[in-house]
């Protein structure tokens, strides 16, 4: 199983940008999905989450700026970014939980010029 990451980039304060993942391999089914990033020297932190039957979850700092969906016949789930703040930069981890396992990609970059 495998989690491709792609979408991040560099981006002015106020601006945004989508972040997609998509999980390929041998997959029965993915309970969750989702981002969390790392910004440096702080800990990972949740971004959104988003289950298989919709209900979504996410951090504090970005409620209302932020949106997460998800195509479960493709295995694939977007965040929208808005209203992008330096604060945002960061990497950014697609997570899964795939048949009872988790499941990381490998990290996109996302920086917030101000």
């Amino acid at each position: 199983v495998q989690l491709q990451a792609s979408g991040g980039g560099l981006v002015q304060a106020g601006g945004s940008l989508r972040l997609s993942c998509a999980a390929s391999g041998r997959i029965y089914s993915i309970n969750v999905m989702g981002w969390y990033r790392q910004a440096l020297g702080k800990e990972r932190e949740l971004v959104a989450i988003i289950t298989s039957g919709g209900t979504t979850s996410s951090g504090d700092s970005v409620k209302g700026r932020f949106t997460i969906s998800r195509d479960n016949a493709k295995n694939i789930v977007h965040l929208e970014m808005n209203s992008l703040k330096p604060e945002d930069t960061a990497v950014y981890y697609c997570y899964a939980y795939i048949d009872r396992r988790p499941y990381w990609g490998q990290g996109t970059l996302v920086t917030v010029s101000s």
